[in-house]
């Protein structure tokens, strides 16, 4: 027997097993729908059985996926697809439907920039303000008020927001932040304490950079203002020159703090020295010219 006779008989045995492969694999009513509902003839499908196989599987997990957390597929969010192509079949992974609305949901995530503080502050919503509490009345009301004259082209004043601590004070400027970035406005959320200490480690690195982004942001928060160990330099270098240039520019400022402004002025002076008194007066003013002042006495969420 001749070479040419031993390869023939090889590729019969080897289309004799695809054929058997795939005749088994079509036992099952629902794979035999799913492959030829592509469209392709069966001598090119039994070619890809296997493959076929694994893409059904996955086809399946997506169309009893509770959600994204519980995917099962091998990448989760996404479904090993096969597509025709002539005479042959590609597979590629393609995200699910589930995915895809998550992306589409959560775009507008890319238009805030938090600085040392938690990343789910992203997920903060206006729906889950806890409106049965009257104590946030106010400020919910405010941030219809700021949303509304924002629309129209103006640039409203932010927010000064005190209260006790774990109130939810950030959570609430956040889910305001969040709004606003689904209307295309960027914003930054800086947990201030540990920015300046970050700001501070940087002289010889990206200093300028930081400080410009934060100075310049459409929206800025300054979280818990008044928790850092105030300085001169943190005062005088960094506070006041971001707060002025935000006055003269009419950038929207926040800040949450458990101080009230009396006493964050207190907390500014540092010392008891005329001068240091002054400099503390002259950015409580700067803060006064940007915001309104509201206060948010809560239960203690955090617990």
């Amino acid at each position: 027997m001749n070479m040419k006779n031993i390869n023939n008989i090889m590729d019969k045995a080897d289309e004799i097993e695809l054929t058997h492969s795939f005749q088994n694999a079509c036992s099952d009513k629902e794979f035999y729908d799913y492959v030829f509902s592509l469209d392709i003839q069966e001598e090119t499908l039994k070619k890809y059985t296997s493959r076929l196989e694994d893409s059904f599987i996955e086809y399946k997990n997506c169309k009893n996926c509770p959600g994204l957390s519980e995917c099962e597929n091998k990448v989760s969010g996404y479904k090993y697809t096969p597509e025709k192509d002539h005479n042959l079949i590609n597979f590629s992974y393609i995200a699910c439907q589930k995915l895809e609305k998550k992306i589409h949901d959560t775009a507008y995530q890319s238009n805030i920039e938090v600085f040392e503080m938690p990343k789910d502050i992203k997920e903060a919503t206006l729906k889950n303000l806890y409106k049965d509490d009257k104590a946030r009345l106010p400020v919910i009301k405010y941030f219809k008020e700021f949303i509304d004259n924002y629309s129209n082209s103006e640039k409203p004043k932010g927010l000064y927001l005190t209260g006790s601590f774990g109130s939810g004070k950030t959570y609430l400027v956040a889910a305001l932040f969040n709004e606003m970035a689904k209307k295309g406005v960027k914003s930054a959320l800086i947990y201030y304490p540990e920015f300046l200490r970050s700001l501070k480690s940087s002289f010889q690195s990206n200093y300028n950079e930081k400080f410009d982004y934060i100075k310049k942001a459409p929206l800025l928060l300054l979280d818990d203002i008044g928790a850092e160990n105030c300085s001169a330099w943190s005062r005088d270098e960094v506070l006041g020159p971001i707060l002025q240039y935000r006055m003269e520019s009419h950038l929207p400022t926040f800040f949450t703090s458990n101080l009230t402004m009396d006493e964050l002025e207190t907390a500014l002076a540092i010392t008891s020295s005329p001068a240091d008194k002054v400099k503390a007066r002259r950015i409580i003013e700067r803060i006064k010219q940007l915001t309104i002042t509201l206060e948010l006495i809560s239960k203690n969420r955090r617990k």
